[in-house]
């Protein structure tokens, strides 16, 4: 049986961190490759080396301790009355407390009791008056109040939601496992500042989730009071009414659907599917069948000139209603770059951009005004014309999103609609997309203010956002910013990113050395040494770009100057993971793995790009030396560094095969085999390109050794510009001749 632990240490061993030599805590010795020294490079201070006491995410609006309470002896779980939605609570809570080692059973009392209760019941009442704690209107509809007194902690509230989320509070208040384990006992009032909190899921660039992953996700938003879960459909859903575009084994089925919706409900979770309803719709205007309403020949942009283009969205929306019954449904409408370029050119040109695309949301609300729901659509393009805001159906909610960060604020997303008397949500993004790890410095930073300005303006929702671009996304490696985000639309004002960071690791892995968070705080200080670079962040285009290149030779200039210190965050960032692995058997297991495999890849970058550098000095040495009597005798030495036994080609290949694997399984973990083949493909290339330059070295090594003669570098494939070139040494130690 396959298993990513085997792999891990393997890659231990690798050539990918061949600058590692020992490593004792978090010392780590170096080859002396710079005068930088990894003691030399500075650590981040946002994160502490040890969790807080009282990790929780979201932070509780008002908390007191009161106390700690040992569990050796176990503990009770009551629901009073007889909900069924508050009995799914306790045994919820019993079950995930089951799994730390805890003796905790749903339905029983004990020495130490959770008692749930509703807030109009005489026994909640006696015991609000009696610690002169308030039940507000604010918190009727998800608030609740924990109570701890002596051996009983009280989850105190009006509704289900309530009582679900006060028992998730519980949850993240016990800590340790088995007999180690304690409850900390509190006063707490809490409830949401935004009252839809949710995340958009691509379903359409790539990777496309099993239902027991989909169903993993629910489970762990909702823990973190996440209560919407939107699923973002170009030709991803198996449409019976339209079954061309969902290709066999890469789309959510109308039974996926309903089981999830059902299994959703359980988490308080509501599913609002969206279905791209006029632009990014390039896989479904590709056949030619559609092709009469494509805006222009196989584009992305429904035209809103034709009347097919309407009845297919009506026939969309009226199967996606019949399987969602929630409340909303999300016809995105962003990104239609190209109305006005084909068949609407004439009309664009007479009544304006914006005056078509405004005209064709309204007609997509009256025709699907039938359905009764409220739709939500994304606000990028409709805020550049106010004035025409003004005249969409005030029922519409606009989803302003921008994923960039932004001292000045957002309130210019938001304004337009705010000005017409609209409902907004906010959609900021984890800025996942396009990297091999996720840039948590733009993400938190976005998520952040976007929020908080969205709470400011009223907006009642926020609805954070993942994207796959490039197809090679892993929903794995996007947790810390999802969470933030569930975090920042519950708590009211500006959310605290240290606090968040500083529970992250205990909360979702509980670790409780510290080591984790300080292993994301490591992953972000990479990305600045990037980005400072001038090189923006750990993009897929740095991991897969060929050196030799021209474009790779422009990164070499600004790259190599600072992969030393690229690398030393990345690989104490996997130290710091195996550590902590090391010291505790640790939750969310495959997201780790994507963590650690996350950190690797940014490491690849960085050798990648030295040993790019360090074959190509070496050969122009060997050039060099060919016609020199004194320096011939290194020639083969420094062949045999570039392919001999451990020759640099070989290591990339290995390392890109390694990786390959890592990748795969990591995939796999959570998403279906669909689409998987076309990044596997890329890692084939990679390693097929550097085993052909292994052979290129290899039979100059063997001309060498016939004629003397060395082909020019630019005949064994090195870049036509001059790498620079160190003075020809003349001994090597350590470098067998003739490798």
């Amino acid at each position: 049986m396959f298993r990513f632990t085997y792999l891990r240490k393997r890659l231990l061993i690798s050539a990918i961190v061949p600058c590692i030599t020992s490593c004792i805590g978090l010392g780590v010795q170096l080859l002396p490759q710079t005068a930088l020294l990894a003691q030399d490079i500075p650590h981040s201070s946002s994160a502490p080396s040890e969790a807080p006491k009282l990790a929780l995410i979201p932070m509780p609006r008002e908390i007191r301790e009161v106390g700690d309470i040992s569990l050796a002896q176990g503990i009770g779980i009551l629901a009073e009355g007889k909900d069924s939605e508050d009995n799914f609570a306790a045994e919820d809570l019993a079950s995930a407390l089951k799994e730390r080692g805890i003796d905790a059973r749903a339905g029983r009392m004990g020495k130490i009791k959770i008692v749930l209760l509703r807030q109009n019941t005489k026994k909640a009442a006696d015991i609000l008056t009696r610690v002169k704690v308030n039940f507000d209107p604010a918190m009727r509809d998800e608030g609740y109040i924990l109570v701890t007194d002596k051996d009983i902690t009280y989850d105190i509230a009006a509704t289900s939601a309530g009582i679900y989320y006060g028992a998730l509070t519980i949850k993240q208040l016990i800590t340790g496992s088995g007999a180690q384990a304690v409850l900390h006992g509190v006063v707490v009032r809490d409830w949401p500042a935004m009252k839809y909190r949710g995340l958009s899921d691509d379903l359409s660039r790539g990777p496309v989730p099993t239902l027991e992953f989909q169903k993993h996700q629910i489970r762990v938003l909702s823990q973190y009071k996440v209560n919407v879960y939107s699923p973002y459909f170009e030709n991803t859903f198996a449409f019976a009414s339209n079954p061309l575009a969902a290709l066999p084994g890469g789309a959510m089925t109308r039974a996926d659907a309903e089981e999830l919706v059902h299994y959703a409900s359980q988490y308080h979770v509501t599913i609002i599917p969206e279905q791209e309803a006029f632009g990014h719709l390039h896989r479904v205007l590709m056949y030619d069948i559609y092709s009469q309403l494509a805006e222009t020949p196989h584009g992305s942009v429904l035209a809103p000139g034709q009347p097919g283009s309407q009845e297919l969205i009506r026939q969309w929306f009226t199967e996606i209603a019949s399987i969602f019954p929630g409340p909303f449904l999300h016809i995105g409408a962003d990104e239609t770059f190209e109305l006005g370029r084909g068949q609407t050119k004439e009309r664009v040109t007479q009544e304006g951009l914006s005056a078509v695309y405004v005209d064709f949301l309204k007609q997509i609300h009256t025709g699907l005004t039938p359905l009764h729901r409220k739709l939500l659509f994304w606000g990028d393009i409709a805020m550049d014309s106010p004035q025409l805001v003004k005249t969409l159906p005030k029922d519409m909610i606009a989803v302003a999103w921008e994923y960039n960060p932004n001292p000045d604020g957002y309130d210019k997303w938001l304004l337009p609609y705010v000005d017409a008397g609209m409902e907004t949500w906010v959609a900021p993004g984890v800025d996942n997309w396009r990297v091999v790890y996720p840039n948590y410095n733009a993400g938190l930073d976005n998520i952040q203010r976007f929020v908080s300005d969205g709470q400011r303006l009223g907006s009642t929702g926020v609805l954070n956002t993942v994207w796959n671009d490039l197809g090679e996304g892993l929903f794995n490696l996007d947790w810390y910013g999802v969470l933030f985000g569930a975090a920042a639309g519950w708590q009211s004002g500006t959310s605290d990113i240290p606090q968040f960071q500083k529970s992250y690791g205990q909360v979702f892995h509980g670790d409780f050395t510290g080591k984790i968070n300080q292993a994301q705080v490591e992953l972000m200080a990479a990305q600045t040494t990037l980005k400072d670079a001038g090189l923006s962040s750990a993009t897929d285009n740095l991991f897969w770009i060929d050196p030799w290149s021209v474009e790779g030779q422009q990164i070499s200039v600004k790259l190599l100057p600072v992969v030393h210190v690229l690398r030393v965050h990345a690989e104490q960032a996997i130290i710091l993971i195996e550590q902590a692995r090391a010291a505790a058997d640790l939750r969310e297991p495959d997201a780790l793995d994507a963590m650690e495999m996350g950190a690797r890849r940014i490491d690849f970058i960085g050798y990648k790009f030295q040993v790019a550098q360090e074959i190509a000095d070496s050969y122009r040495r060997a050039y060099q030396a060919q016609n020199d009597p004194v320096a011939m005798r290194t020639v083969s030495r420094e062949l045999g560094a570039i392919t001999g036994v451990n020759g640099e080609c070989q290591d990339l290949r290995e390392v890109y095969g390694l990786t390959r694997e890592l990748f795969r399984h990591a995939w796999l973990q959570e998403n279906r085999p669909y689409w998987l083949d076309n990044v596997m493909a890329r890692y084939d290339l990679s390693m097929q390109l550097w085993i052909q330059r292994a052979n290129r070295f290899s039979e100059a090594s063997s001309q060498y050794r016939q004629t003397h003669v060395l082909p020019k570098p630019e005949d064994v494939g090195l870049p036509a510009l001059p790498a620079t070139v160190p003075p020809i040494q003349t001994d090597f130690p350590g470098i067998k001749k003739d490798n």
